[in-house]
């Protein structure tokens, strides 16, 4: 049997089941992994390795760990195919053609909407119903390159943005493989219809019950948790919210919101303290 040789590009946790998928199947070779460099995390900088590496070091992988793609000095011998889901680093027109077939990304979202870097946060901060993922052909402009397969995904009514993620790249895993295994079709994206999505920062997560409704304020909590987080005022304190609800509960302390909403605080933490339970906040405060 005949073998596609690949290099993976990948960094976050949800990008492992991609390189899993394709270490897995017979009909590829992962001849080497390029992702993030270990980077120093949390108030001790303790040093963070990206979860593809720790995949791929188990896995028997060879690893590359460059500061810029574009600059490093690739294996010698081009792959079939550089395929890329979450790596981190915009490439280069040289690296874009380093590949002898092609380079590849998973990308979760319908292209042309959604183009950028945080497009299943911002498909729930938008109350959309359904998103997707696409297989695309990578060019020089970010996510404009042609589309090689779509599928459609409905977006649970209390899916988080982790889930969401996890979900996508499962299925965008599957998606690649097929398609791969396949002649390739390109489809040119309908530039009419592109859309784009921005970095998130921790501004995004500034929320404000007396100008918010609680279903909105609840998805900002679904995007948003852990990163960049969610913050607001109650009882004169800032606070961040980490779980939420918009049905009442013997844990949750009741915020009433814009139009006369309620958002129900299931998981809270006050600047310097443990996460605790809405009520047991509420209580603290009473």
């Amino acid at each position: 049997m005949s073998q596609h040789s690949i290099i993976f590009c990948g960094t976050p946790e949800f990008a492992c089941p991609c390189l899993q998928a394709l270490h897995d199947d017979p009909t590829f070779d992962v001849t080497a992994v390029i992702t993030q460099p270990d980077k120093p995390a949390g108030r001790k900088k303790v040093l963070s390795v990206p979860a593809v590496k720790t995949l791929a070091e188990k896995l028997g992988i060879p690893i590359l760990q460059p500061e810029n793609i574009n600059t490093a000095v690739l294996p010698e011998n081009a792959p079939d195919f550089l395929v890329t889901a979450s790596y981190g680093q915009k490439l280069s027109s040289e690296v874009l053609q380093y590949p002898n077939i092609a380079a590849l990304n998973i990308h979760p979202s319908l292209l042309p909407h959604l183009r950028g870097p945080s497009p299943v946060p911002n498909s729930i901060l938008m109350g959309e119903k359904e998103t997707g993922v696409t297989i695309q052909r990578m060019a020089e402009e970010i996510d404009s390159g042609p589309i090689l397969a779509q599928e459609t995904v409905t977006i649970e009514p209390r899916e988080t943005k982790d889930r969401l993620l996890e979900r996508l790249f499962i299925i965008g895993s599957e998606l690649l493989i097929h398609t791969i295994n396949q002649p390739l079709h390109e489809t040119p994206q309908d530039e009419s219809k592109a859309t784009y999505c921005k970095k998130l920062t921790r501004s995004v997560g500034h929320v404000d019950p007396k100008e918010m409704t609680a279903e909105e304020i609840d998805r900002h909590v679904r995007a948003l948790v852990p990163w960049p987080g969610v913050r607001t005022t109650i009882k004169d304190e800032e606070v961040k919210l980490i779980e939420t609800a918009l049905e009442e509960s013997t844990d949750a302390f009741a915020v009433e919101c814009k139009d006369d909403t309620t958002l129900c605080i299931l998981k809270i933490q006050s600047p310097g303290k443990s996460i605790v339970t809405g009520a047991e906040w509420g209580r603290g405060k009473s």
